[in-house]
C-alpha cells in the first residue's frame, strides 16, 4: 500500500504507483461507506429521530439500532448512527452573497449540530423562505411564481444530503446569488454508475442507511425518480461533476421581476400563496394533516407542510387546536378569524 510495494506497468517498463492512485484503486475494491465506520462517540442518544418516527406513525423499539443498521460488526455504533444522533459535530451551511460571486457575504446560517433529519428539515425551512414568489399583473390576470420550482428544489436539497459522502467528514452547502442558487455535495458519481445512467434516473444509493432512514419519515422515494424530476425544469446543465464534487446551479426565474409581490388593499384581501388559499377553501371544519392532504390530493407530506400549512400559519389563518404541543398525533387545525374573513372575501 505505498510506492515501494505497488507498481504500474508503462510501457516495458514497471514504476512506482502514486499514493493517490492506490488510495482510488483501494476504494474501489472495498467501499468505505459509512455503516462501517465506527462512531468516535458511543455515548449516543436519539430522542429527535424517535419525535419524527412517531410524526408519521412509527415507532422506534429497543431493537431500533439494529433494524436501522446503525451497529458495526462490533456492536458499536457506526457514522451512520453518529450523524441521526441528537449531538454531532456536522453543521451544514447555507450562505447568501451580494452579487454573482463569493466575495460579499451578508448572510452564514449554520444548520446542524444536531440529527441529520432535522438539519434538512432547518435547510428546507430556510430555502423555502428564500424561495419568494414573484407576481406578474396582466390585463387578463394575476400571474404568480416562484424564484425556484419547489418541487425541483426540494429534490436537490433531500439528494444532496442522502448522498453527500460523509466518509471525508464534508457536509454539503447551499449558496444563494443574485441570480442563481448553488447546491454543492462531496463526492462525485457514486462508484459503478455513469452519467448517462445518473440522467435516466437508475438509483445507487451512496448512503444506504440513511435512505433507508429517509424513507421511511417520506422525505425520499427509492425509485430514482429526483433527478428526473430535476432536470424535468432545468435539464442537464444544472449538473456539473468534478473528481470530488457534484454541485447542482438552478438560476432564478425572470431574475429582473420584484421579488416582493405587489401590495393589495390592505384588511380587504391579506396576501396569500394560491396554495395557503386552496388549503383555507378544503378547511370547513378542524382537520388533522392526513385529512387535509388527502383533501387536498397532496401525497408529498413535505411539500404539503412546507407550502401548504406552514405558510397558512405563518400568515395566521390557520391555528392549531393544541398550540402547545405541535407534534401531537392529536393535533388538528382550524381557521382563524382572519382566515374566516378572507374565504368570505375572496367568495371560495
Amino acid at each position: 500500500m505505498s510506492e515501494k510495494g505497488t507498481f504500474i506497468r508503462v510501457g516495458t517498463a514497471a514504476e512506482p504507483m502514486p499514493v493517490r492512485m492506490i488510495e482510488s484503486l483501494f476504494a474501489k475494491r472495498t467501499r468505505n461507506s459509512i455503516g462501517k465506520i465506527r462512531s468516535s462517540n458511543q455515548n449516543l442518544t436519539f430522542e429527535q429521530l424517535k419525535i419524527y418516527y412517531e410524526g408519521v406513525n412509527k415507532t422506534l423499539n429497543q431493537h431500533f439500532a439494529s433494524n436501522l443498521e446503525f451497529l458495526t460488526e462490533n456492536g458499536c455504533y457506526n457514522y451512520v448512527a453518529y450523524l441521526l444522533s441528537d449531538v454531532n459535530g456536522i453543521s451544514v451551511k447555507v450562505a447568501k452573497y451580494d452579487g454573482l460571486d463569493r466575495v460579499d457575504l451578508i448572510e452564514n446560517n449554520e444548520y446542524g449540530y444536531c440529527s441529520l433529519i432535522k438539519a434538512t428539515k432547518q435547510v428546507l425551512d430556510k430555502i423555502g423562505v428564500e424561495n419568494k414568489t414573484l407576481a406578474k399583473i396582466t390585463s387578463k390576470e394575476r400571474e404568480e411564481k416562484k424564484l425556484w420550482n419547489p418541487v425541483a428544489l426540494r429534490e436537490a436539497v433531500i439528494n444532496a444530503m442522502v448522498h453527500n459522502d460523509y466518509t471525508s467528514e464534508v457536509p454539503p452547502k447551499f449558496e444563494f446569488f443574485d441570480d442563481r442558487i448553488e447546491i454543492t455535495s462531496f463526492g462525485s458519481l457514486p462508484q459503478g454508475i455513469t452519467e448517462k445512467e445518473f440522467f435516466e434516473g437508475y438509483s445507487v444509493p451512496r448512503n444506504k442507511e440513511l435512505m433507508r432512514v429517509f424513507r421511511d419519515l417520506d422525505l425520499v422515494e427509492h425509485l430514482g425518480s429526483g433527478v428526473p424530476r430535476i432536470l424535468r425544469s432545468y435539464g442537464k446543465e444544472c449538473f456539473k461533476f468534478t473528481e470530488n464534487f457534484l454541485r447542482m446551479i438552478f438560476p432564478m426565474a425572470e431574475k429582473n421581476t420584484p421579488q416582493v409581490t405587489p401590495q393589495v388593499t390592505p384588511q380587504v384581501t391579506p396576501q396569500v400563496t394560491p396554495q395557503v388559499r386552496e388549503l383555507i377553501k378544503a378547511l370547513d371544519k378542524e382537520m388533522n394533516r392526513q385529512e387535509l392532504q388527502e383533501r387536498l390530493q397532496l401525497s408529498d407530506r413535505e411539500y404539503f407542510r412546507l407550502n401548504y400549512l406552514k405558510s397558512a400559519l405563518d400568515s395566521e389563518v390557520i391555528e392549531m387546536t393544541i398550540p402547545d404541543k405541535p407534534n401531537s398525533r392529536l393535533q388538528k387545525y382550524r381557521l382563524t378569524e382572519k382566515g374566516r374573513l378572507l374565504k368570505k372575501s375572496l367568495n371560495i
